[in-house]
């Protein structure tokens, strides 16, 4: 980082600060990499203490640092755009490399859901369980809903749980011909599960992602997807689709 130190300007201080911050990290730092502590940057750029915090909480908001209990405040990975949109239609597990599998189990979906699905109220579904961690850390999770009769070769000889009954049941969905999907997105609170698998309090603000796929005439699985909204972007491409980068 450079030695200038700040001048007179029209916007308050530690909003400058987080600009000249800002620039710092795209050429100084690299991410992952822990930041000097606040003593010293405060001497460094000539602010006082409570300025510099207010700084970094911006940069923390915007999701360019971490800070982490133990370590300090580093520098957050870049973000991973994921679409939003239905211009683009694949089966979830298709070419994802940043999304892992982590478990499947049979269990009743959220009223919700089963409405989509068309599956009685009591119907168990597989629920898969999947992480997004791109660069190490994780910023989505995700549970997809898939009825038995979307995958009716599925067996539990081979993997009858954990990630690689997940990874059977993906490949099994991924056998039908996919005819469309559609999604939405709307602003939520992290539920118990989901905040401690993405390291947020439990109420803190995400994204929700709903992806209903299409085949046979009917809906043949429901993604809920929980996006750690410190993390996240809403931006629109150049023929008006929606995307969410993290």
């Amino acid at each position: 980082m450079g030695t200038t130190q700040l001048e007179s300007v029209p916007e308050p201080k530690y909003w400058h600060l987080k600009t000249v911050l800002s620039e710092a990290l795209d050429s100084d730092f690299a991410v992952g990499e822990i930041l000097p502590n606040e003593r010293e940057l405060a001497a460094r750029y000539g602010v006082a203490r409570a300025t510099l915090r207010q700084a970094l909480e911006q940069l923390e908001l915007e999701g360019r640092l971490q800070r982490r209990r133990g370590v300090g405040t580093t520098v957050a990975p870049p973000r991973v755009g994921v679409d939003v949109s239905t211009t683009q239609h694949q089966w979830p597990g298709a070419g994802e490399e940043s999304w892992q599998p982590v478990d499947c189990a049979a269990a009743v979906p959220p009223a919700a859901v089963a409405r989509m699905l068309g599956t009685g109220a009591q119907e168990t579904v597989h629920t898969v369980r999947r992480l997004r961690v791109p660069h190490g850390a994780p910023v989505a999770a995700e549970h997809l809903y898939v009825p038995s009769g979307s995958v009716p070769d599925l067996t539990a000889i081979d993997a009858p749980s954990g990630p690689a009954r997940a990874r059977s049941v993906l490949r099994e969905l991924q056998r039908l011909a996919l005819e469309g999907q559609d999604r939405a997105v709307e602003l939520g609170s992290a539920r118990a599960d989901d905040a401690k698998e993405l390291d947020r309090l439990p109420g803190a603000p995400v994204l929700l992602v709903t992806t209903r796929y299409f085949a046979g005439g009917r809906t043949a699985a429901v993604s809920v997807a929980t996006y750690r909204a410190d993390t996240c972007r809403l931006t629109f491409g150049d023929a008006g689709d929606l995307q969410i980068a993290s």
